[in-house]
């Protein structure tokens, strides 16, 4: 297999459920829990700045409804994007992808970027990702991964920089989906957990590619994934699984 970048563990969206998603909070708060490795969801601006956020829209997680990729990165940058949570994070930027980057980049830590792009800026975002990432990760030792339940997102990536690694996320085994996989040059595909089974994981490794699964919350899923020799394990309960064992929290 080709060398693998991420440790085995990897809190999702910074620190799941424990902070507000996708900000430099979150990146805190499951560091604070011993995660070295995170993962977030990049998208751009109006004005093509890439930055965190999850949804299409606003509404979930600010004040402010609207798609937000049709907003310039000067106003989405004032937006509250932790009062939704609580109030003891009110106030919490949008973060950019820049920010997250210098901060992962200082403590050493690993970065799995879902490309996930607003609906038809597919191939737009896939190539200002990579561009952004190639500058921002020259001579860096943190380890990079992209992903994008979006084939098209990942093959613009893979053309402004082909040097980072790839991987399919997938939530159901569509037709074709290993092709697809294999002809993007991925090094890996993540799963959603209730898929990865025995047989998946065979067919990923015979290929030489890793598997990982998301959102892996609960002990018994965690250990039925141990069992079938998984690479890497997304999870939410940043505060139950202690990344160094492997193991539930006490």
């Amino acid at each position: 297999m080709t060398p693998w970048p991420l440790p085995l563990w990897v809190a999702h969206r910074g620190a799941g459920k424990l902070a507000p998603e996708n900000t430099l909070a979150a990146f805190r708060l499951g560091a604070s829990f011993g995660y070295r490795a995170f993962e977030c969801d990049v998208k751009l601006s109006s004005d093509g700045v890439p930055f965190l956020l999850h949804d299409t829209t606003l509404e979930r997680t600010t004040p402010h409804r609207g798609t937000a990729g049709e907003r310039p990165w000067a106003e989405l940058s004032r937006l509250d994007a932790g009062g939704w949570h609580s109030r003891q994070f009110a106030g919490e930027p949008l973060p950019s992808l820049d920010a997250v980057a210098a901060y992962v980049q200082r403590n050493g830590f690993a970065l799995n970027i879902e490309i996930k792009p607003t609906p038809g800026r597919e191939r737009e975002t896939g190539l200002a990702v990579g561009k952004a990432c190639t500058a921002l990760w020259q001579g860096a030792d943190s380890p990079l991964l992209f992903s994008s339940f979006r084939p098209d997102a990942l093959q613009a990536a893979r053309e402004s920089a082909p040097h980072i690694a790839r991987a399919l996320l997938v939530d159901t085994l569509w037709d074709g989906w290993f092709g697809v996989a294999r002809s993007l040059d991925c090094v890996a595909v993540v799963s959603n957990f209730r898929l990865m089974d025995a047989a998946l994981v065979a067919q990923l490794h015979g290929a030489g590619l890793r598997a990982l699964s998301y959102t892996v919350n609960e002990t018994e899923d965690v250990r039925r994934l141990l069992a079938l020799g998984i690479d890497g394990l997304i999870t939410d309960v940043v505060d139950r699984f202690a990344p160094a064992s492997g193991k539930a929290a006490d």
